[in-house]
């Protein structure tokens, strides 16, 4: 009980801190925003190496080496592609300058954190809530509370040093279900950015927020007839070797074309995989789900630490275990996310059945997530463009980075959107730009005593009419023609005829009409 309290009023205090100092730093210009942001990046990616051994020693989970890449990429590489973006002020005028697009922060993020990539999500959380001028207040899985404590520390104290107002960061520790709930919950808290398991999302969205929402990523990846066979391999045994699967964008399944079945499995092996089958698929499958729930010790581990626990023995340097599997669902245990180096392989005959598995297996906890595409057919590649219920479909690249912008140029993000089909409000990665309110200032640009047909007339003039322009055209023609005098035979639609020497749509035009009602009048 002692330590819900002390939870629930460490909250409350973050978060009046952090209300405190984003309420100054609202004001602060984009080039202070910048040079703060710039401080925070700097820091981190200085500090990379020795938050990635904290995060293992801390966990248990991964690799060091994948942890310190992702911490760089949180920092160095977010920092890169974030330059130029105009987050404060006036960010943009468009309509000829007509309408202007003015930058408000949100105001204060509470973010909850994952144990898998603590460090890098807690500095990614940071400086893109910085870039946006809001505050932050984490609340970290408990298995990662200290490793992600450290990682805030690093880049607050360089915003600090910068200019930013104190209490503008902050990161519990102590940590309890209770605290995160009044985290959650405070009034002061004015939106929710949460990264990390299904129920943690559910709780997110229950609070009566503005809420971001991440959950699983089951991926799937379709290797195509087309495909260059030995490339596929190699990028699929990267990702599912990347920190040991613990990325939710990680590959966890592929489905592979029958025709280039063999190739794709004589590529897998040489590149280091296993392909454990029959006694040996079973053993695995008892270890890492028990009762229909996963084995979390099994979690971000070694091929041959999971082989080893499981009752076999694999190669230590195995970069991945496959098992070759014909369903998807609690029949088979290794079809669900696994957040390890373990893949499930099916066999397809044709792309049309492979893009069914694939559904099959985003269905399975991967809804609106991502999907890996190994393909060189255009028509193949954009009909699971157009079917395919994944909010990134990367193609001819690792899934695990090319998600998260790491071999691909979307933006760099450790939170990834689902879409409403995977229950959340946005499919995008998730940037400054979703921490910002939008103000819009509009100019005055026709009176208000203005006939619909002006309207009609700049669509004419755009090149297109709107769906009720003939309707108006028509009602205006009839009219005309009861007129004394009215002009034999009926102008065309303005909504349909077209000039064929430019596209441009021609009928009645608004001055033609001003010309004949003043004739008429007179």
């Amino acid at each position: 009980m002692d330590t819900d309290l002390r939870s629930i009023q460490e909250a409350r205090e973050l978060v009046a801190r952090a209300k405190s100092a984003q309420a100054a730093f609202k004001h602060v210009s984009q080039e202070r925003v910048d040079e703060i942001v710039s401080a925070m990046a700097t820091a981190g990616a200085a500090a990379a190496r020795r938050l990635a051994v904290m995060a293992h020693e801390e966990t248990g989970f991964g690799r060091v080496d994948s942890k310190e890449a992702k911490n760089l990429f949180a920092t160095e590489t977010l920092h890169a592609r974030m330059a130029g973006m105009r987050t404060c002020g006036v960010s943009r005028r468009i309509a000829g300058t007509t309408v202007w697009e003015v930058a408000v922060p949100m105001g204060v993020v509470a973010a909850l954190t994952p144990s898998t990539n603590p460090t890098s999500t807690a500095m990614y959380k940071a400086i893109i809530a910085a870039k946006a001028r809001c505050g932050i207040v984490i609340s970290p899985h408990p298995r990662a509370a200290a490793c992600t404590a450290e990682a805030l520390n690093v880049v607050a104290e360089a915003a600090y040093r910068a200019g930013a107002p104190g209490g503008l960061f902050g990161c519990m520790t102590a940590v309890s279900i209770s605290g995160t709930n009044e985290l959650l919950e405070s009034p002061g808290t004015d939106v929710i950015l949460a990264t990390g398991g299904t129920p943690m999302v559910r709780a997110a969205y229950s609070k009566g927020k503005p809420a971001y929402g991440v959950g699983s990523g089951n991926v799937p990846v379709y290797v195509d007839r087309s495909a260059d066979v030995d490339k596929a391999a190699s990028d699929m045994l990267t990702g599912v070797s990347f920190d040991w699967g613990t990325l939710c964008s990680t590959e966890r399944s592929v489905v592979v074309d029958a025709p280039v079945r063999e190739r794709l499995e004589r590529a897998l092996l040489a590149g280091g995989a296993y392909f454990a089958r029959g006694r040996e698929a079973d053993m695995l499958r008892a270890f890492v789900v028990n009762n229909g729930k996963l084995n979390v010790d099994q979690v971000g581990m070694s091929p041959a630490w999971i082989a080893r626990h499981a009752g076999f023995a694999v190669p230590e340097e195995t970069r991945a275990v496959i098992v070759e599997v014909d369903q998807v669902g609690p029949t088979e245990p290794l079809s669900m996310e696994t957040l390890s180096p373990i893949l499930t392989m099916y066999v397809s005959d044709g792309w049309e059945r492979g893009c069914e598995r694939c559904i099959e297996v985003l269905n399975y906890g991967g809804m609106g997530h991502t999907l890996g595409l190994h393909c060189t057919d255009q028509q193949v590649i954009e009909a699971f463009a157009l079917r395919k219920p994944a909010m990134r479909i990367v193609v001819n690249t690792v899934a695990a980075l090319g998600s998260v912008g790491y071999t691909t140029d979307l933006f760099p993000s450790m939170t990834l959107g689902p879409g409403t089909v995977g229950g959340s409000i946005t499919s995008d990665n998730i940037s400054p730009l979703h921490l910002l309110n939008v103000k819009r200032v509009a100019f005055g640009v026709r009176g208000a005593a203005t006939s619909v047909t002006t309207t009609a007339t700049e669509a004419s003039e755009r090149g297109s009419a709107p769906d009720w322009m003939d309707s108006v055209d028509e009602r205006i023609r009839a009219m005309l023609d009861t007129l004394p005098g009215a002009p034999e035979g009926k102008a065309p639609s303005a909504g349909r005829a077209r000039d064929e020497g430019n596209g441009a749509t021609t009928g009645l035009s608004e001055s033609r009409i001003r010309s004949l009602i003043e004739q008429y009048a007179k």
